[in-house]
């Protein structure tokens, strides 16, 4: 998988670090590491807005697409167009389907096809490769 934002492990980190994201988030994003299930700061956020990845920010999911999978992770049912690929993953003896950001390749988390919605679709996600931005309020002077 070829990405537009390309960064050294060091890079990473420092990036990781000057935004304040959480304990594991590089081991998540860069080397697809899972957190533990009900520990995510965003497995109970239910706040207007969107989230973003971690790593360059890349537009991911409307929280208008998310709901309580029960699973222990945010879950969504819909990512913005063209913000993510999909991958195969065949680790620990099953066969999934990853999910990484389509500009900097940061694993993201899973999409399963046992949603709720009309897409079908749950992207079990990690809260530390996401980054949650309220929506902004014009103000008027």
């Amino acid at each position: 998988m070829t990405v537009t934002i390309q960064k050294t492990d060091a890079e990473w980190k420092a990036l990781l670090a000057e935004k304040g994201a959480e304990r594991g988030a590089f081991e998540v994003t860069r080397h697809a590491a899972t957190e533990r299930p009900f520990t995510g700061k965003y497995e109970s956020v239910w706040a207007d807005g969107s989230y973003h990845c971690m790593c360059c920010g890349n537009e991911l999911f409307n929280a208008s697409t998310k709901f309580d999978a029960g699973c222990g992770w945010p879950s969504f049912s819909e990512a913005a167009p063209g913000a993510i690929t999909d991958i195969v993953d065949r680790s620990h003896g099953m066969t999934r389907t990853e999910t990484v950001c389509s500009q900097c390749g940061a694993h993201l988390g899973h999409v399963f096809p046992d949603g709720p919605t009309h897409t079908g679709l749950r992207y079990c996600m990690n809260s530390a490769s996401l980054e949650f931005k309220a929506p902004t309020v014009p103000h008027f002077v």
